[in-house]
């Protein structure tokens, strides 16, 4: 049995819209290599039209084909689709593919990656629950947990995960989730997870990370112990920055059939054309992933290098404090790059002010390399004091490096440095 509109959200059914190869296809990816996985996931062919980029099922419901069959299908009894909201084909596509990519048992796509966070805290978390969390995550994530969900009787703890002391101290009996973002945005600090997933587990905890930063192409939390994963898709996933969506991956069908229908009542749903645009960037993450990356790997030694530069911070630099951890437990140190300008806040804002080439602009993860200021832009809800503990500096600079001719890159920097 599954729940009404359940039709297509788990890896294993592939996505509930080819048959014969195609299924096949869909259970056999497993097999293949990341990238190969990553072209694949979602794109079996449709049995009407056989086109090769999936087709937009752009309707709000489904037709019943008898009293019977609807009724079938509101109980359970039947696989299908009722209504959009519930699910929807093209949108049980990209539900399949992220949840292959993950290892996880089923995803549910939202329409953003906030809606991703409060689905999971609405289904996970109840009047007096307790939750631990990275103290340097994206600024919203923990603002709507201090602020709004503290209003239904929810606590919350923040602290530097990447210590596992300070987690296990944090730890209440009503403690019940573990948030956890790694590589931490905007300070890039890396949490060992499978660490933290044996001390949540050991506290009848669960673990949920925000894995936006890294992406499936770099690192997979379910493998090393997290329970449910989540992305703001408008990142990495998509990549072209012009698209704002979320992704939920559970690691048990039983998460999934929890966080499940708290989607559905809430409204988190996916608009069936937004999943469509993210399918279509899916199949390019692994390209613009490793291509940011080997940007990164030499902007960050130049950073490091500049007389202008107070301190780096990348987990593909020696220098980085959990730089081992990152090489165990990622396939890459990634695009991001955090570090600050010698002279604070006013010389940060000379440079970014100088720059021509990289685009000054919130949100990170698309083809064009963007940069900008946290505590005065993503982190300014912070409480300064909270933002200074968690390592957000006023001087901080995020760079999320794009797939540009690295030396345009480099010479745009040294030009905007020449004004600091």
């Amino acid at each position: 049995m599954v729940a009404p509109g359940q039709a297509g959200v788990t890896a294993e059914n592939g996505n509930g819209i080819g048959s014969g190869r195609e299924t096949a296809m869909g259970h056999q990816l497993k097999r293949y290599g990341r990238s190969t996985r990553i072209i694949h996931a979602g794109a079996e062919r449709d049995p009407g039209t056989r086109a090769v980029a999936p087709p937009i099922c752009q309707t709000s419901t489904f037709a019943f084909a008898s009293c019977d069959q609807g009724a079938a299908l509101f109980a359970g009894e039947e696989e299908g689709y009722i209504y959009t909201r519930m699910g929807n084909p093209t949108t049980a596509r990209l539900e399949a593919a992220v949840a292959n990519l993950e290892g996880g048992a089923g995803g549910l796509a939202t329409g953003s990656g906030m809606a991703a966070l409060c689905t999971i805290l609405f289904a996970l978390l109840e009047q007096g629950s307790h939750v631990v969390g990275s103290s340097s995550v994206y600024g919203p994530s923990r603002v709507v947990v201090e602020r709004d969900f503290s209003r239904f009787g929810v606590s919350s703890t923040f602290v530097e995960t990447s210590d596992l002391e300070a987690t296990r101290a944090a730890f209440r009996p009503e403690t019940r989730l573990v948030f956890v973002e790694t590589p931490a945005n905007p300070t890039l600090v890396v949490t060992d997870l499978a660490a933290t997933a044996a001390v949540a587990h050991a506290r009848n905890a669960l673990l949920v990370v925000d894995n936006t930063f890294s992406s499936p192409v770099l690192q997979r939390p379910l493998e090393h112990g997290a329970d449910v994963v989540m992305h703001s898709m408008t990142k990495f996933l998509n990549g072209h920055s012009d698209v704002v969506a979320g992704m939920i991956v559970a690691g048990t069908t039983d998460l999934l059939k929890r966080i499940k229908p708290v989607h559905s009542y809430l409204g988190a749903c996916m608009d069936p054309h937004q999943a469509w645009l993210v399918l279509r960037g899916l199949r390019t993450l692994s390209l613009r992933v490793h291509a940011a990356q080997v940007n990164a790997e030499r902007i960050a030694p130049f950073l490091e290098q500049h007389s202008k530069v107070e301190w780096v911070r990348y987990p593909g630099l020696p220098s980085h404090p959990q730089h081992k951890l990152a090489q165990r437990q990622m396939d890459g140190p990634g695009s991001l790059i955090s570090f600050e300008v010698r002279g604070g806040y006013e010389a940060g804002v000379r440079l970014l002010d100088s720059l021509q080439l990289m685009t000054l602009a919130v949100s990170l993860g698309g083809v064009e390399t963007l940069v900008q200021h946290p505590a005065s832009m993503t982190h300014a809800a912070m409480a300064r004091p909270e933002r200074l503990e968690a390592g957000i500096s006023d001087g901080l600079v995020r760079l999320s490096v794009g797939c540009e001719d690295v030396e345009d890159l480099i010479a745009d920097l040294e030009k905007a440095f020449e004004h600091v």
